[in-house]
């Protein structure tokens, strides 16, 4: 019986460790960005500091707007949540992780009509943005990235 129990431990362990994959819970961050040019543009939002420069040079605009937004900490990778804002809404349904990043199903909604479905992969390196609808005189960005 005592050597039962000692190769049970450790497989015990072994499958474990493979269920949770061994690696740390990590956040995404998600946000509806209105992007648009403007003669005095007040500063980016804190959230998209860390790549001002990239959606500056990729899409033109000088002022970005964070409408609405989530953070949700993803244990599984199969995780889904919501970012909303007055007319939008992006729904965000994690399909499973691998080591460079997640899979992703998204659904971009105007009021309750939806706008786009798309599968998408989110790298744990860069953010993933999407240009969005024509919004005023600006632009709708979908930014998601791992914090």
């Amino acid at each position: 019986m005592g050597r039962s129990l000692a190769f049970l431990i450790p497989f015990v362990s072994l499958i474990a460790g493979a269920v949770s994959g061994g690696q740390a819970a990590e956040t995404v961050w998600s946000g509806l960005v209105i992007a648009e040019n403007v003669a005095q543009p007040q500063a980016v939002p804190p959230e998209l500091t860390r790549i001002e420069g990239s959606l500056k040079k990729f899409f033109g605009y000088n002022q970005f707007q964070v409408i609405g937004q989530s953070q949700k900490t993803l244990r599984t990778g199969q995780e889904d949540w919501l970012a909303t804002s007055k007319f939008f809404g992006l729904h965000v349904d994690a399909q499973g992780e691998s080591k460079a990043g997640y899979v992703l199903n998204l659904k971009l909604y105007k009021e309750k009509e939806l706008l786009l479905e798309t599968d998408a992969k989110l790298s744990k390196r860069s953010p993933l943005v999407i240009k969005g609808p024509q919004v005023g005189s600006g632009q709708l960005l979908l930014v998601l990235v791992i914090q």
